[in-house]
């Protein structure tokens, strides 16, 4: 009996080290801003849909909702489709500021309220550490790649879709409960 004991003990401790190995491997896998690689978030399964006096623009986006996501945004990207983007949700609407320190590619930050409607449309440049706010609060950021707004026809006062967007915008819906991030202040 002594050595059918050891025996499962063994094979119990074995099974726990590949756990803990594989576990090791998928986190030290995620890439994030503090070791200097870009962050990759799922693409939302729904596009995010840009209501404009042409028609509508469909994006793929990645939707960054959590404080660490804000946080890392698109830092360390080098190129993004330009049909692509990354929606940011607050968890309320306030005044923010955005930076682009370690975004090596230049971005359109398309700034939007709680109603979804586009309140400003800024440029990034790639590793500034300049502010970029859009003078009125918001509750989402969508950022894409630089001239993006432009070539679509996305200006001020267009419409946003996304369940993201709706979700956040429907009366009596409580705000998540999220913090703020580094490179995305809060005034």
């Amino acid at each position: 009996m002594n050595h059918r004991n050891w025996l499962t003990a063994g094979v119990m401790c074995a099974v726990v080290a590949v756990i803990v190995a594989a576990g090791a491997f998928f986190h030290s896998a995620e890439s994030s801003a503090a070791d200097g690689r870009a962050m990759i978030l799922p693409v939302d399964p729904t596009p995010l849909v840009a209501v404009t006096k042409g028609g509508e623009r469909s994006f793929s986006i990645e939707v960054a909702d959590t404080e660490a996501e804000r946080e890392a945004g698109l830092m360390f990207r080098e190129d993004m489709a330009g049909d692509h983007g990354m929606l940011f949700v607050f968890e309320e609407t306030r005044d923010v500021n955005f930076w682009m320190k370690n975004t090596p590619m230049p971005l359109d930050l398309i700034f939007v309220g709680q109603d979804g409607r586009i309140r400003a449309i800024k440029p990034g440049e790639p590793q500034s550490e300049a502010i970029i706010s859009p003078g009125v609060p918001v509750r989402f950021v969508l950022e894409l790649k630089a001239g993006t707004a432009a070539r679509d026809g996305i200006a001020d006062d267009d419409l946003l879709r996304h369940p993201a967007i709706g979700t956040a915008s429907s009366p009596g819906m409580p705000p998540a409960d999220k913090g703020d991030s580094p490179n995305v202040d809060s005034d």
